[in-house]
């Protein structure tokens, strides 16, 4: 099947001007500022006016749904394959959260392989908030190591709702992720849940500082305001930090502004929406005051803020959603660009910037804002 894109204003995410984009079944196979000749029957989507980018990539994902703080009625229902459509994410990572009692890995690693099967490209961390990790195998190296899906390790840190795991724990289990990395030739990343403790990222540091356990292992998320100084020390070090987009994205826009500004590295900086994941709200004493749960949309939401409201330029908010996060996921040049030879996701957006189409493994799921392929049993 062939697919060709015509006239866009290509940014991969770097401006690359006007140019055509000719696409064979999942792979982009050329591109250049116009292509003579296609082959009879290709179908044509006609971009001219319109900014083409990469597809999103958001790697904190509640696939199977989060929540559970307030009992069995505040459970998240699971991500809907059209949410993902309509928020523009081709490429995403799903995990567990706090309740890794109703949910499981199982449940997980099934919907991952739903969401591939129906037309995106999905990743799954094995493990939850709680230590031992939950697990299929009943090992996070061989989770990580044999199961195709599956490219790291969750837990949390810094939480009233963690395991409250030591520093050798975390060193344990860091080394388990790095040699089943290694030997399946995957990321082997940690990927932290950081709450608002008083601990904040402060292990962390010291391992990364006493142990020879490469930082490139250790992902945060959830970074914020109150975290800033410890985001810039761990960032300088050569680790990425993860923001979540959040349902104020100006608030969120300049929380970034304001850490770029203190000079961390723009490539080590990502962003992930936590959709489909509880929001509650604690009162002084721990106690849920109020809950609420993440949406896809806040992650274009936040990079929209970051270019209409604050100014930045698109190709560097871009960044933090592709390119950075498929670097971070050792997925570049596959993800996070458009250049022959990648994956042919992206997404095509409309004049007052909104998400207009969008393409994943070549296939056109959202076309003028209107979805054509939605999961087996949505509306």
């Amino acid at each position: 099947m062939f697919l060709w894109i015509q006239n866009a204003d290509v940014y991969n995410p770097d401006p690359m001007g006007k140019n055509d984009l000719l696409i064979c079944n999942d792979k982009i196979i050329a591109m250049q500022p116009k292509i003579e000749y296609v082959p009879d029957g290709c179908r044509v989507v006609d971009a001219a006016g319109r900014r083409v980018i990469p597809g999103l990539i958001d790697q904190h994902v509640h696939i199977t749904g989060g929540g559970g703080e307030s009992g069995f009625t505040s459970r998240v229902p699971e991500l809907r394959f059209s949410d993902s459509v309509k928020a523009g994410v081709t490429t995403l990572v799903g995990l567990l959260g706090t309740d890794s009692r109703t949910r499981s890995i199982q449940n997980l690693l099934a919907k991952t392989k739903a969401l591939n099967e129906e037309g995106l490209t999905a990743y799954c961390l094995t493990g939850a908030y709680e230590i031992p990790s939950p697990t299929l195998t009943g090992s996070v190296g061989d989770d990580i190591m044999f199961l195709q899906e599956v490219i790291g390790v969750k837990v949390a840190i810094s939480d009233h709702r963690s395991s409250n795991l030591t520093r050798e724990e975390m060193i344990k289990l860091a080394s388990e992720a790095r040699i089943a990395g290694l030997l399946s030739h995957k990321p082997g990343v940690v990927h932290m849940h950081t709450g608002v403790g008083r601990q904040g990222l402060k292990m962390i540091l010291d391992i990364v500082k006493t142990t020879d356990i490469p930082i490139k292992h250790f992902r945060p998320t959830h970074m914020r305001k109150s975290l800033e100084d410890d985001v810039v020390e761990f960032a300088g070090l050569g680790g990425y930090v993860d923001y979540t987009s959040g349902e104020q994205p100006d608030e969120k826009a300049q929380e970034i502004l304001d850490v770029l500004a203190r000079g961390i590295p723009a490539d080590h900086l990502t962003i992930s929406s936590d959709s489909n994941g509880s929001m509650p709200k604690w009162g002084p004493n721990k106690e849920l005051i109020g809950i609420t749960y993440a949406k896809m949309t806040s992650l274009f939401g936040v990079i929209r803020s970051l270019v209409q409201t604050k100014g930045m330029p698109l190709e560097q908010a871009l960044r933090f959603v592709t390119k950075n996060v498929a670097e971070a996921l050792e997925l570049y040049p596959k993800k996070g660009c458009l250049m022959p030879g990648s994956d042919a996701d992206l997404v095509i957006l409309g004049p007052a910037m909104e998400i207009d189409t969008v393409v994943a493994k070549g296939q056109v799921l959202m076309e003028e804002r209107q979805v054509l392929k939605k999961g087996l049993f949505e509306d």
